[in-house]
């Protein structure tokens, strides 16, 4: 006689410890809490480390003196410009990086992986053969990003072509992450929405995605996961975006660090002169 493969919600449920309501005499918030936080991951995230001061001026660096006389220098138009060259040519990089097939499912640096409620129960889950399902989710939501990031090109093109000249000066002598911050400030709110719906279109044939919707809906009422893990749709937008940042981060730090390395005069001259160069 074969064994049944364990049902998918059932087992589901088990993992996450979202079985039906308790009676009202026996409902406990405070023991629900303890027994559910760790199989729904709601640890807090370890801190992230203190950011560093702009590498102008530091040891070995310019002057902070000298950096504000070369940058005072600049025009507005290069300065204007500059900052927009950079920040359009990071942009484009990092959408062009993610968004395409395996941008984020085949490179180990920006896959997102499985809500952690969901990574946690992938063990039982394998054991009571589903497997395939964990799998064919993993798939689906690093899909569905590479498909959302593309969109993000018109909403990062507009917020450069809106910067004002005081945003680029701000920028420019900000610290490393200054220009990703000012994309963030700009572009997160209708980047979300905008996610939203592809990834949903992705994942909404998902029946595990459609299950975890239903269970980590019901513990999001209790503070038990956090608001960006109540949904597959919410969790893969916010993830997406997260790399999308990190990526355009990376290629300011590129271009702060090296600029004649760019190639571009105009890229070498405005951010040497933040260097002080």
């Amino acid at each position: 006689m074969k064994t049944r493969p364990i049902a998918l919600p059932v087992a589901l449920a088990a993992v996450l410890a979202l079985a039906a309501p308790l009676p009202a005499m026996a409902f406990d918030l405070g023991n629900l809490t303890n027994q559910l936080s760790g199989a729904l991951g709601t640890a807090q995230a370890p801190a992230q480390p203190a950011a560093q001061p702009n590498s102008a001026g530091q040891g070995g660096g310019a002057s902070s003196g000298a950096v504000n006389a070369a940058v005072a220098a600049l025009s507005n138009g290069e300065v204007d410009q500059g900052l927009k060259t950079a920040l359009s040519r990071g942009a484009e990089i990092a959408v062009k990086e993610l968004g395409r097939e395996n941008g984020f499912y085949g490179n180990a640096k920006w896959r997102i992986p499985l809500p952690p409620a969901i990574e946690k129960a992938s063990g039982l889950m394998r054991m009571a053969g589903m497997g395939a399902q964990a799998d064919q989710l993993d798939l689906a939501i690093n899909r569905a990003a590479e498909a959302a990031v593309p969109e993000a090109k018109t909403l990062l093109v507009d917020a450069v072509k809106s910067m004002s000249v005081q945003d680029a000066k701000g920028i420019l002598t900000g610290g490393d992450e200054a220009a990703t911050d000012y994309f963030k400030r700009k572009t997160e709110a209708p980047l979300t929405q905008k996610f939203l719906p592809i990834v949903a279109k992705a994942t909404d044939k998902v029946g595990l995605a459609q299950t975890y919707n239903r269970f980590a809906g019901q513990a999001a009422q209790f503070g038990l996961v956090k608001a960006d893990q109540a949904s597959i749709q919410q969790y893969v937008t916010q993830e997406a975006l997260k790399r999308l940042y990190q990526a355009i981060g990376e290629q300011e730090k590129a271009i702060r660090t090296d600029p004649v390395g760019t190639g571009s005069k105009l890229l070498s001259k405005v951010f040497g002169a933040a260097l002080g160069q």
